[in-house]
């Protein structure tokens, strides 16, 4: 079970929220707006995000950083233009993720993700030829609810067809590794940076499953 973002893709730009062409796509519907205003706008937003219990709509939260720079009665226009697919990729893979999915696939170990995403993960993965690799998706807007809820970690332990126990978890969050260990999943922390971690709680790449 994978978490996604931080684990196996990354934001093109440096940024998950709002995606990289988000200042431009704005500016070009309110020119008005000055280029200093986004970043208080921006962590209005994320905010917004963490306030909420679940992924709240995407629309939602592009109307939170419009009014914060002042745009309390935004367009249809504006708003669709910013909900629609980006003109090009908004994530990448991490140099190790096909190769492991790959190897892990052809191991038939079973595997889902488990993220706080938006609904429409699994066509971005299906655009970066992955999805194939995974039974299903735990997605938060479309549960209800977000990590550490058990409900997440539930349903991507059903889309295996296995119990807590016979399912390893890998995310990012050590927080949220915790509360899957606490559910009854074997868990592992994925930090990249690190030089080296406790054995058996924490991993530098995914490489290290390959191996296991």
């Amino acid at each position: 079970m994978f978490d996604a973002g931080g684990v196996l893709t990354r934001p093109i730009g440096g940024r998950w929220n709002p995606r990289y062409d988000f200042e431009a796509i704005v500016a070009a519907h309110h020119p008005q707006v000055r280029p200093d205003r986004f970043p208080d706008a921006i962590a209005s937003g994320q905010r917004f995000l963490d306030a909420a219990s679940t992924t709240p709509d995407r629309t939602d939260y592009h109307r939170t950083i419009l009014a914060a720079l002042g745009i309390a009665e935004p367009s249809q226009r504006l708003l669709r233009q910013l909900r629609a697919p980006a003109a090009g990729p908004v994530i990448e893979l991490y140099p190790d993720v096909r190769r492991v999915l790959a190897d892990l696939h052809r191991r038939g170990i079973r595997m889902s993700v488990v993220s706080d995403n938006w609904a429409g993960l699994e066509a971005t993965f299906a655009g970066l030829d992955i999805a194939h690799y995974f039974r299903g998706f735990a997605i938060s807007e479309v549960l209800g609810c977000r990590k550490p809820d058990p409900r997440m970690y539930a349903e991507g332990s059903r889309l295996l067809g296995l119990e807590p126990h016979e399912c390893l978890f890998v995310d990012d969050d050590p927080q949220l590794v915790a509360a899957a260990r606490a559910l009854g999943y074997q868990a592992v922390t994925l930090d990249r940076d690190a030089r080296s971690g406790p054995a058996g709680q924490v991993i530098t790449s995914l490489d290290e499953l390959a191996v296991s």
